[in-house]
């Protein structure tokens, strides 16, 4: 089985936490005991790793490249399975269609058969339990090879409005035992009065974006009914490349989804959230007895039904009920329930005043590591850095600001012109402006500095990179 999984979006449903430069996809959300520390992009990845034979192929884009490489390699080290995994990066952003294509494309050329059954997975859901989730692969590669396209159909437990629909054909099909439906249409999020009426008629399903289909089949379906795409699967995957950003941007619903005539459901009856809002996210988290759920230190005093999430700061809610509770080191969001889909208005509002609220975190991942910004004002910038080990960041210069490092744990490894120095913890070292330097982790632990930095001009595009173990080029 070749997996497909989608991970380059830049959804911001889930603002403060997440960003566009820090999507939903890389979060570490408590939404597991047993496994609190894991991205829903990493539990995907372990989840296909467990079918047989799986190999996998990342979409994503080249702004989020690190994040995949590092999440790919941390869950690696702690599965027994090692599939083989493909990191293919779009030239651009454009939904889910062309970003399919790409995948089928990349994985033709590199191997794949045009009989090999192709499952498309999004890389920001939550499903369990796993192996009750292989099953349902297994059952949807078998109607792949019939010729069908397959998708997955989530068993509908309340009107919801946040997901979109699929309607069925009443009549059950089979093969072998399996139970299928054809689809009858698609359809978008509805307001609450349509979704309460789908549930009452019983053949409709939510829309889990999950499909699964041979390369023969949807090499056919894209010249079929949208030749913008399906047309160019003939060139190589070179030539593809270069035709990518002239593509269409439209998602596999619209492009084929509600066209075709080989659609078939496969419902789906164990636990699935897209996690589309922070409404769905309370649902899964357990609960007191008053229907609280809870992520930090708080009190709470005639709370209910109430979700607090936090992140450093101590919550104390006095009276609240039907609450949201989000906070982050530099955002706070309070909400009522049933409200959360708003949430893109706060963001559309940030865009529009150009904050970097909506773009980053406090704490900016790269591909040595992280650095959190503590403080900032006229001419000087303070830092918290964290570099991996055995992780370099670039040999740099910057013409605007010089800096000063303290090591607070660790030890770690300075290029200052052409001198290379060792520094220990409660030791620092001094970078001139202008002067070529480099900063390295040579140690089995993270290294922790504290940056100081004073100049004219102290924002993240003043540097100017020599050489760089990530090849990235000069921001």
């Amino acid at each position: 089985m070749k997996f497909i999984v989608l991970a380059g979006g830049s959804g911001t449903r889930l603002w403060p936490l997440s960003r566009k430069n820090f999507p939903k996809q890389f979060l570490k959300l408590p939404v597991s005991k047993e496994n609190p520390q894991e991205s829903f992009f990493q539990k995907t990845i372990k989840r296909l790793a467990g079918y047989k034979n799986s190999e996998i192929f990342v979409i994503t884009n080249e702004k989020y490249k690190f994040y995949v490489f590092n999440q790919i390699d941390e869950i690696l080290r702690k599965i027994n399975s090692n599939p083989k995994i493909h990191v293919v990066l779009e030239p651009a952003s454009k939904n889910t269609a062309p970003a399919i294509a790409l995948g089928v494309k990349f994985a033709l050329e590199n191997g794949a058969s045009i009989s090999d059954v192709f499952m498309i997975c999004p890389s920001d859901h939550l499903i369990s339990p796993d192996e009750e989730f292989l099953k349902y692969i297994e059952k949807a590669e078998m109607l792949a090879q019939k010729g069908y396209i397959v998708t997955f159909g989530i068993i509908p437990k309340k009107p919801e409005t946040g997901y979109g629909y699929i309607k069925v054909k009443s009549k059950e099909l089979g093969i072998k035992n399996k139970t299928f439906h054809r689809v009858e249409s698609f359809t978008e999020k509805p307001d609450l009065e349509p979704a309460k009426q789908y549930l009452k008629q019983g053949n409709y399903y939510w829309n889990s974006g999950m499909f699964a289909f041979t390369a023969s089949l949807i090499t056919n379906e894209f010249k079929k009914y949208i030749p913008e795409i399906g047309n160019n699967l003939e060139l190589s995957y070179a030539e593809f490349l270069d035709k990518f950003k002239e593509f269409p941007e439209i998602s596999i619903d619209y492009a084929i989804m509600e066209k075709t005539d080989k659609a078939v459901l496969l419902p789906l009856s164990i636990l699935w959230s897209d996690i589309g809002s922070w409404e769905s996210l309370y649902d899964i988290l357990e609960k007191d007895e008053q229907g609280n759920a809870a992520t930090s230190e708080h009190i709470k005093i005639d709370t209910k039904n109430t979700m607090i999430l936090g992140n450093k700061r101590f919550i104390a809610t006095i009276a609240l009920e039907d609450t949201i509770v989000v906070e982050t080191e530099d955002a706070l969001l309070i909400a009522k329930k049933g409200e959360c889909q708003k949430v893109k208005d706060i963001v559309n509002a940030l865009s529009e005043k150009g904050s970097s609220l909506v773009e980053e975190h406090v704490v900016s991942y790269r591909p040595w590591g992280s650095f959190t910004l503590l403080e900032k004002g006229e001419r000087y910038k303070i830092k918290r850095i964290t570099v991996s080990p055995e992780a370099s960041l670039s040999l740099q210069m910057h013409h605007h600001r010089s800096e000063h490092w303290i090591v607070v744990k660790g030890t770690a490894k300075v290029t200052i012109g052409n001198k290379e120095i060792f520094v220990h913890e409660n030791e620092s070292v001094y970078v001139p402006k202008s002067t070529l330097h480099r900063l390295e982790n040579p140690g089995k632990i993270p290294l922790e500095i504290i940056e100081v930095q004073v100049g004219e001009y102290v924002e993240e595009d003043d540097i100017k990179r020599f050489e760089d173990v990530y090849g990235r080029q000069n921001i």
